[in-house]
């Protein structure tokens, strides 16, 4: 009972600040929160004006941490909050008040075990940036690297613990009350909100993600990772290489660098193509504050506790979309989203390709620079109710980075499309992962791996067979009682079938090797 009124209280505070900011639109259309949402308008007056989006960002910077993370995360659901909402909230800033640097000493020296002075020579007091989880500090370490310092929040796991249970809840009950609702799947969205956050809140998975980054650009001179202190990382703590660099949404500064943008664009452009085609790992939060330049013109990302995965499947299915859509080759968008189940297959596929070049057509033939790839994905993503597609998250997700990188490109580079300069990277990666040469490399692959399993097999085969001829393998009595009261026709094809147990022993061997 006591949970449940906190629930209730904690919810009263929510829509009064919701109320204020006039930001319950969202409930409009939901018949049993639609009273509510007049009677709020009613109750409270409206302080601010602007688009719905941006009332809404406002609201959920003033309910605190994980509001902001949840509106970061709606940001990514077009097919819930609508195109304008998503990209008023993709600019969702958190930017909060710095907590004290008496609490941050207190927090690195109990995750460390031993002074800050024992950790670093110097640390800045006052932090660098100062965001929903976590603050970034600048230092010198005892050997004299200088290095980024993230340091979490005091009691941000419980405050955002409470909010999530309170967000389970309110999923369950919008799907009981709502059926509709259960389309958006609201209870898997708040699970994986959930794991997103948690996360989060543990710098050692973000050092990791880094790391991970880091090794899948090893080889490429454009794009960097800063390298991670890991003797200065833990659970609460996450140290980092400082970097040096321009913001990628500073264009005049670039140009004064003496860097051509669009060359920083092509760069920017093919390491996402990378993250996100070849290697299926993406960096999932591509503001202008996590993407610099050096004086070398190298792309340097920072801030990874935001990643995304592809898998296979599903980066060739978006390869294929891509290539479709820059070809006017709706058809074969429409057949992708089918063969991928994106789509049910009770649709049609005919209406489905028309709606695909509704999206597309009036697109070309404007001005590159005037040409939205991610736009052109997220209306298509739009056109989900009337087709009944179910959400996938992990696509949706791609499309906010699409969007937030696409929207740094123009910044940095208003007459180039970035999309266009991926096209030769969008082929060749189509040809050399699923053409006809790497089919075949593929199946030798397989072959080779299956003969690698032979002689093991062949080993638990003997094995199987020792278990027979020792006895180790006995019928059951009444299996051989039913065997000799066979009549002489059904004991003939008994007897011809002697050669079974050295099937089953093939069998046997190969199930224990696969155990």
């Amino acid at each position: 009972m006591a949970g449940t009124l906190r629930t209730l209280s904690r919810l009263l505070r929510i829509t009064r600040v919701l109320g204020r900011h006039d930001a319950l639109f969202l409930l409009e259309d939901v018949p049993v929160a639609s009273t509510l949402v007049t009677l709020t308008r009613r109750i409270f007056r409206r302080t601010e004006d602007g688009r719905p989006g941006q009332r809404l960002a406002r609201a959920l910077i003033e309910l605190g941490p994980t509001f902001i993370k949840l509106g970061q995360a709606l940001s990514t659901r077009p097919d819930l909050v609508g195109d304008e909402v998503a990209a008023d909230l993709a600019d969702l800033q958190d930017k909060l008040q710095p907590f004290p640097f008496a609490q941050v000493r207190e927090i690195i020296e109990a995750e460390f075990g031993c002074p800050l002075e024992d950790l670093y020579q110097s640390f800045d007091e006052t932090p660098v940036a100062a965001a929903s989880i976590a603050q970034v500090h600048f230092a010198v370490t005892v050997d004299g690297q200088p290095v980024a310092v993230k340091v979490l929040r005091p009691g941000i796991e419980k405050a955002i613990a409470d909010d999530v249970e309170m967000f389970r809840w309110l999923a369950r009950t919008a799907e009981r009350l709502h059926p509709d609702a259960r389309r958006f799947r609201p209870v898997e969205s708040v699970a994986t909100f959930e794991e997103s956050v948690t996360l989060e809140m543990d710098l050692r998975f973000e050092a990791a993600s880094a790391a991970e980054l880091a090794d899948n650009f090893a080889d490429d001179p454009t794009f960097r990772v800063p390298s991670i202190d890991w003797v200065r990382t833990g659970q609460r703590v996450m140290t980092q290489e400082r970097i040096a660099g321009l913001s990628l949404d500073e264009r005049d500064r670039i140009i004064e660098m003496g860097l051509n943008p669009n060359e920083v664009l092509g760069h920017a452009a093919q390491a996402f193509f990378n993250m996100v085609f070849r290697d299926g790992f993406f960096h999932a939060d591509l503001h202008p504050g996590n993407l610099f330049v050096d004086a070398k013109g190298v792309i340097i990302a920072v801030d990874f506790g935001i990643m995304g995965r592809v898998n296979e499947s599903d980066r060739r299915a978006l390869g294929e979309m891509l290539l479709g859509f820059l070809t006017r080759d709706y058809r074969r968008v429409a057949e992708v989203q089918f063969r991928a189940g994106w789509v049910p297959a009770d649709q049609s596929i005919e209406a489905f390709t028309q709606a695909a070049r509704s999206i597309a057509e009036p697109i070309f033939g404007r001005p590159i620079e005037e040409i939205s790839m991610a736009r052109v994905l997220s209306q298509l993503f739009e056109i989900t109710r009337r087709f009944d597609i179910p959400a996938q998250p992990q696509l949706l997700l791609l499309e906010k980075s699409m969007l937030l990188a696409e929207g740094v490109g123009r910044t940095l580079a208003p007459d180039q499309n970035m999309w266009e300069m991926t096209y030769p990277l969008i082929e060749d990666w189509m040809r050399t992962t699923f053409g006809p040469e790497a089919r075949i490399r593929n199946a030798a692959l397989g072959l080779a791996r299956s003969a690698e399993r032979l002689p093991a097999i062949f080993e638990y085969a003997d094995k199987a067979a020792a278990m027979i001829s020792s006895g180790g393998l006995r019928l059951h009595p009444d299996t051989v009682k039913a065997l000799a009261t066979q009549r002489p026709a059904a004991r003939k094809r008994t007897l011809l079938m002697q050669g079974l147990p050295w099937i089953l022993v093939g069998i046997l061997g190969t199930l224990l090797y696969l155990r």
